[in-house]
């Protein structure tokens, strides 16, 4: 394990012109204290469990002071916000202090969000506040474990200094860690600009440093393009099949790793609803759980008109067409995964009326899919705590007939299926209930604890953990007033 003073930065992106970023000193807060970390994502910098506890560390990731070979900027890029073009966006409260490189060779950068205005603030304090910074870390990790790729969180680190939205509350700061914080607006905003060698030269960077197997091809940005594409399609299909709803997937927000990124508002389903919005302040419901996938198509398209000064428009056309079947096939084996058929055949009739059962009964998605696990094919079988989800027993017994003889098919004995279905099937999700409980008690009382616990709970969401049944429970009646906006 290495020591803070040991760390080896390589700063990649800052060693990119002016034309990329503006060289900005995070703003101090007063005071600043360690609200909770992840030891899997320290570990990921090669840091020993000590480190996150001394004031050097805590200091810095408040943005109060810089390690020895840091170089902070904040990003430039613009985006499609609602389907509309906001011509320049940034880091308005995030700053890349720098790029760590792991004795493994990989690096990660380490980005603060919360450290103050910066030249793309539009306006703003530049501040996160402690409620949206815990659903971040929480929900950042939980994503992680789940295996859907993300940008992970170290750290919470909060302050008692006042921060205003609707209300006073108190400024916190969230690192974040990716390879590469690059997303698909980081191009738009020079496509926009009429300015090609820009979008040439962040491609070759980018290529160079994350896709480096198609650099020495004739069509290496055509190659780029459709590795992001296919990247970008599993991962629609990956937050389909857990349940998860994003609720601002504009272009600034998507990832050229396929990595999901910036958890502002978002929401886990719990009766299953294809339309659900998340967003509040999504009033048109653009982007809702079953508008995912077209939105992520579309996205895609907007990065491929970016890059059209580097290709031809037909081999732009070319290198996105087969979104759709990227995401169908990863979404059919995810989906098929999950009720344990082979992904051909019946098993794709079997989904799209399962998932009709479901949303016509309001049935909680992820208490559904784990009580699945224990499904008994014999004939007869009844099935009693999966059958009382749904308020028409019948509906919900000429499904599982289908559905024990389709399991009887295959040979495979309930024991072993059982098994497997509990690796992809989590007991334990981030519902918005048990985030905002921590956020209360977080912001009222200074109590931390619950925030530590969710997150232990998360990192291990496949597993029976009997001490913690009440988390796996249907969601309270209050649960259902619980808003989440842009603000959040």
């Amino acid at each position: 394990m290495s020591s803070l003073d040991t760390l080896a930065f390589d700063n990649g992106f800052a060693r990119l012109p002016g034309t990329f970023h503006a060289r900005v000193q995070a703003t101090p807060v007063p005071d600043p204290y360690l609200v909770c970390h992840s030891p899997d994502a320290l570990a990921l910098l090669g840091l020993d469990a000590d480190a996150i506890h001394r004031r050097e560390l805590i200091e810095t990731l408040a943005g109060n002071r810089l390690l020895p070979g840091m170089d902070p900027v904040a990003a430039l890029y613009a985006g499609h916000q609602f389907g509309h073009y906001v011509p320049q966006l940034g880091d308005g409260r995030a700053l890349l202090l720098g790029e760590v490189q792991t004795p493994n060779g990989r690096g990660w950068e380490i980005q603060i969000k919360g450290g103050g205005r910066t030249p793309y603030s539009r306006g703003g304090d530049g501040r996160a506040v402690l409620r949206s910074s815990i659903r971040e870390f929480l929900c950042s990790e939980a994503m992680h474990a789940l295996g859907i790729p993300t940008t992970r969180a170290l750290a919470i680190v909060g302050s008692d200094l006042p921060v205003y939205r609707e209300d006073e509350e108190t400024a916190a700061l969230v690192t974040r860690l990716a390879p590469s914080f690059v997303r698909f607006g980081s191009f738009e905003v020079f496509y926009y600009r009429n300015q090609p060698e820009p979008i040439r030269e962040l491609a070759d960077y980018v290529i160079r440093r994350y896709y480096p197997e198609f650099a020495g091809l004739d069509e290496p940005y055509s190659a780029f393009l459709h590795e992001v594409m296919r990247r970008t399609a599993e991962l629609m299909a990956a937050w389909q099949a857990v349940g998860f709803a994003h609720g601002v997937m504009n272009t600034d927000n998507m990832s050229i790793l396929g990595l999901t990124l910036d958890y502002g508002p978002f929401g886990f389903l719990d009766a299953f609803d294809p339309g659900f919005v998340c967003n509040h302040s999504d009033t048109g419901g653009r982007y809702a759980f079953d508008q995912q996938p077209d939105v992520g198509a579309w996205n895609v398209t907007k990065l491929a008109q970016a890059l059209v000064p580097l290709l031809s428009v037909e081999a732009a056309s070319s290198a996105i067409q087969d979104y759709p079947q990227f995401f169908g096939r990863a979404y059919v084996a995810r989906m098929s995964a999950k009720i344990g058929l082979p992904p051909a055949g019946d098993s794709v009739s079997f989904i799209l009326d399962l998932l009709e059962l479901l949303a016509a009964h309001r049935v909680d998605y992820t208490l559904f899919f784990r009580r699945l696990c224990d499904f008994d094919s014999a004939p007869g079988a009844v099935n009693a705590p999966l059958r009382d989800l749904f308020p028409d027993r019948a509906a919900f017994d000429a499904w599982a007939a289908r559905y024990a003889a389709a399991l009887r098919q295959t040979g495979v004995p309930d024991a072993e299926r059982r098994v497997a279905l509990r690796a992809v099937s989590p007991r334990y999700i981030l519902r918005n209930h048990l985030a905002e409980t921590a956020i209360r008690r977080a912001a009222d009382q200074r109590d931390y604890g619950e925030v530590a616990r969710l997150h232990a709970l998360l990192t291990r969401p496949y597993d029976d953990q009997p001490e913690s049944e009440a988390y796996a429970a249907e969601p309270p009646d209050w649960a259902r007033r619980i808003e989440v906006s842009c603000s959040s």
